[in-house]
């Protein structure tokens, strides 16, 4: 790639202290921060709206099977492929803590004014999954080991791990046995039966059969350890599609003369 004689002039004048040009720099590093938050709340929450769904929006849905599987394995994919930008051009492995937080907001704000203020639906019922102490740990590994296939495995596996554990503590009041109509159902089965949702089949409920109790009798523990495995594999895959795209270059605008553009005089190689 060529430096052209204008591109140089300006090289040189961010390096000299003062200079308008080097407060303009700063001043757009400081406003590029805003913008990439916004745009990794976005890809975040509409890739987890759009795969994990119903699984995350109910809590009727969060289940022991289909749930604990599917949503670690489907967050680590944005968190992986950030990991090798943010790591290998900033040496900062912050991008699972801030996909997981980032995350949290999106679904937070959709769930008050999408959910409460616009459908009636009560917090208790809607509320989101917590993915920071896996995203957390995983960040913690690559910053501690600075190795791609240890992030994988250990990194990696830790969102699996933790996920059911990190969202438990909110959850344990909605597995409570409770009465209904002479059935004994949980709490979270009685709150779906009080609010009624869209019932064509697309959204009919997808939740734990009990097939997965013949494993010991803990189906909590084989999901977990089955989307830890998937996590390991997503983890560096989606590594490996970061630096595909991260490494992409450029087509010299061979037109720019046509457009009103003078032609370097000078190229520095």
């Amino acid at each position: 790639m060529s430096i052209g004689t204008s591109e140089l002039k300006l090289l040189k004048a961010l390096d000299r202290p003062g200079s308008s040009a080097r407060r303009t720099s700063r001043v757009l590093d400081f406003l590029i921060i805003p913008v990439v938050v916004c745009a990794v709340i976005a890809a975040t929450h509409i890739h987890i709206m759009l795969t994990v769904g119903d699984w995350d929006f109910w809590v009727d849905w969060k289940d022991r099977l289909y749930w604990i599987t599917l949503t670690p394995v489907l967050l680590v994919i944005i968190p992986a492929g950030l990991s090798y930008v943010f790591w290998e051009r900033f040496r900062l492995p912050i991008a699972g803590t801030l996909c997981a937080v980032c995350l949290l907001l999106g679904e937070w704000a959709n769930r008050y004014f999408g959910f409460h203020l616009w459908s009636y639906f009560p917090f208790s019922m809607v509320w989101p999954a917590i993915a920071i102490p896996g995203l957390m740990v995983m960040d913690l590994v690559l910053m501690l080991t600075r190795n791609i296939v240890i992030t994988s495995i250990f990194g990696g596996g830790a969102v699996a791990m933790l996920f059911a554990a990190g969202n438990w503590p909110l959850l344990a009041p909605f597995r409570v046995p409770v009465e209904h109509l002479g059935q004994l159902v949980s709490m979270a089965d009685f709150i779906g039966y009080t609010y009624i949702r869209t019932a064509t089949p697309e959204y009919l409920r997808m939740v734990e059969r009990g097939t997965l109790r013949t494993f010991g009798g803990e189906s909590t523990a084989v999901s977990s350890f089955f989307a830890a495995f998937l996590c390991m594999i997503m983890y560096y895959i989606w590594w490996s599609i970061g630096k595909k795209l991260a490494g992409l270059g450029y087509m010299p605008n061979q037109l720019k003369q046509f457009m009103g553009y003078k032609k370097d005089e000078m190229e520095v190689k």
